[in-house]
């Protein structure tokens, strides 16, 4: 899909700084390629002068350096998975202000205009926090990767100076619920599938909160059992029959 918009201008500098107001971001986010160089001064000038243009795209979140390195943490961190909570070590308002600010930060870099929702949960030491906008698909990514990466970096920035360790869930556009639906499902019929044909299924892979749907969803199965293989980033789920 070719994402480019062509632009003018009576210099390159100012044909960027037009296709960067029309993308609603900043130089740093965008990959431009020059069409006509233009021309402002000179013998051509007596002729009227020839505007500069050049092609220009948005970068997708994935494409922007720190977000690649999150991303393949993001698929290899483990959460603790049984701790003991003491809520009162949990700052709610420290908390609501470090989610909001990350993500509005984050997505104004990106020329989103959104509405953040955070809750916080003192009891678990868990934050939920809810991006609400136009255009906020953009950062679901691919399986949901560059949720995950976002994800991965608000976690760090909530847990920086944190005395308990607080788990934290985002989402947009409800992709966490309907991601988990469409896992429960395909572990269903991946299931019959096992004891159909008789023969393990391999799924793709999936980072280690997605692994875990699979696995819980088919645990109280009676005749199938799940079991994870390979390394990250290619780790993931076996549907075999139960011995």
């Amino acid at each position: 899909m070719d994402d480019y918009i062509e632009v003018t201008g009576r210099t390159l500098d100012e044909a960027l700084a037009k296709g960067c107001e029309l993308l609603g971001t900043v130089s740093d986010y965008v990959e431009y390629e020059t069409i006509e160089t233009g021309s402002s001064s000179g013998i051509l000038s007596l002729f009227g002068n020839k505007q500069a243009k050049i092609k220009i795209r948005k970068k997708t979140i994935e494409e922007i350096p720190v977000m690649t390195s999150a991303l393949k943490r993001a698929q290899e961190d483990e959460e603790p998975k049984e701790r003991v909570v003491n809520p009162s070590d949990v700052n709610v308002d420290k908390i609501t202000e470090i989610s909001t600010t990350f993500v509005k930060d984050v997505c104004q870099s990106m020329g989103l205009n959104v509405d953040v929702e955070v809750k916080v949960n003192k009891e678990l030491a868990e934050v939920y926090v809810d991006i609400k906008g136009k255009g906020t698909g953009i950062l679901i990514g691919k399986r949901g990767q560059t949720l995950d990466a976002l994800q991965y970096l608000l976690s760090l920035a909530v847990n920086k100076d944190s005395r308990e360790y607080i788990r934290v869930r985002l989402d947009t556009e409800d992709y966490r619920r309907r991601r988990k639906e469409t896992l429960e499902s395909l572990a269903r019929n991946i299931s019959y599938k096992v004891k159909k044909t008789r023969r393990s299924v391999s799924l793709e892979p999936m980072n280690p909160y997605e692994r875990r749907i699979i696995h819980s969803a088919l645990q109280n199965d009676r005749y199938v059992t799940t079991k994870s293989e390979g390394e990250e980033p290619n780790r993931h789920v076996v549907v075999c029959l139960k011995r």
